[in-house]
């Protein structure tokens, strides 16, 4: 009886354990705490409004490299998807009457109808990094590079290299709308989030993920189909590249060739600090949500505090590499 208590007893907090596996969230927390105590204006509802419609879409765009990191991939054309899906939405959405519209025949395009259109076209470029993952064994990192260079030479042609702008009122409202104090933006990542809460948690689709990202060979040897799972979650992943981008679009009011630029590299670092590891089998959504809060907490402290934009990219990359470092060496402990 007493050693069947003992081994019932729950383990002893490790304080030293946690603060080395949580050590960026804390420093940015510690952070936060000395900006609004030494600036103005930081803890406003103003703030934390600014806060929610920035990280929104950049939480879409996680939830969708998630997938591939579980299954020991990575997704380098996130960033450039975004730029082309907004630059596709804005074709769609450019106001009828707008002197510059870049395709005066187009006709008046309701925006929900936008938005389908642009996930498909977007998911179709996932589906081709699936199959070239999948089926041809071409390393993800390799794959989506070459995908990423792809993407962006066809959002040049398309555009020629022009911004957008001139949206119609209802696509902008998208962005700058509210349901009482909640934003649209808001409203669209929580729907993502449940979701991505759903599929991972209580589907086949997310105990495959799960599988592959642990043991691929062994995944397979169980009768896992792991070339239509691979296909399906870089698909999901160019679904959400899409709504995010057509988001960014309608909260920047405008698109170009650079949009979504670096976006990729955010959300890999995000998802790394928010607990998904990078040697795969590893991720929670709630843990995304933290890494992709920690990344604009950074951005919006360092701007209270008047650092130079270029200190902020140091910041930006210091914090990438250290999430990394953190990530293997839990690796390597449990090995």
């Amino acid at each position: 009886m007493q050693k069947s208590a003992e081994s019932n007893h729950a383990a002893p907090f490790d304080v030293k354990k946690f603060m080395s596996n949580n050590a960026i969230i804390i420093l940015i927390v510690l952070l936060a705490i000395l900006t609004g105590c030494t600036t103005k204006n930081f803890f406003t509802t103003t703030n934390f409004k600014n806060l929610v419609v920035n990280v929104a879409p950049r939480f879409i765009i996680a939830c969708g490299v998630s997938g591939c990191l579980i299954t020991k991939g990575t997704d380098l054309s996130a960033g450039r998807a975004v730029g082309l899906a907004a630059c596709l939405s804005a074709m769609m959405l450019q106001s009828v009457d707008y002197a510059a519209r870049m395709f005066p025949w187009m006709p008046d395009i309701p925006w929900p109808v936008a938005l389908v259109i642009v996930m498909i076209i977007m998911g179709a470029f996932g589906a081709v990094n699936g199959i070239v993952i999948s089926v041809l064994k071409v390393p993800p990192f390799i794959a989506t590079l070459g995908m990423q260079t792809i993407i962006y030479g066809l959002c040049s042609l398309i555009t020629n290299n022009q911004p957008m702008g001139g949206y119609k009122k209802s696509y902008l409202t998208v962005a700058s709308g509210s349901v009482g104090p909640i934003p649209y933006l808001m409203i669209f990542a929580v729907i993502v989030g449940l979701y991505f809460l759903f599929l991972y948690n209580k589907t086949r689709h997310g105990k495959y993920m799960y599988a592959i990202g642990g043991n691929e060979n062994a995944a397979q040897v169980a009768g896992v189909n792991v070339r239509a799972s691979l296909v399906r979650i870089y698909i999901l992943a160019g679904c959400m590249y899409a709504l995010a981008g057509f988001l960014v679009g309608a909260k920047a009011g405008g698109a170009s060739t650079a949009t979504g630029q670096g976006y990729e590299l955010e959300a890999i670092a995000a998802c790394t600090i928010g607990g998904v590891s990078a040697n795969g089998g590893v991720g929670r959504v709630g843990g995304i949500l933290v890494g992709v809060l920690v990344f604009e907490i950074l951005k919006i402290c360092l701007q209270f505090l008047r650092v130079d934009p270029a200190y902020t990219y140091i910041a930006q990359g210091l914090v990438i590499v250290i999430a990394v470092a953190l990530d293997l060496r839990k690796y390597l402990q449990k090995k």
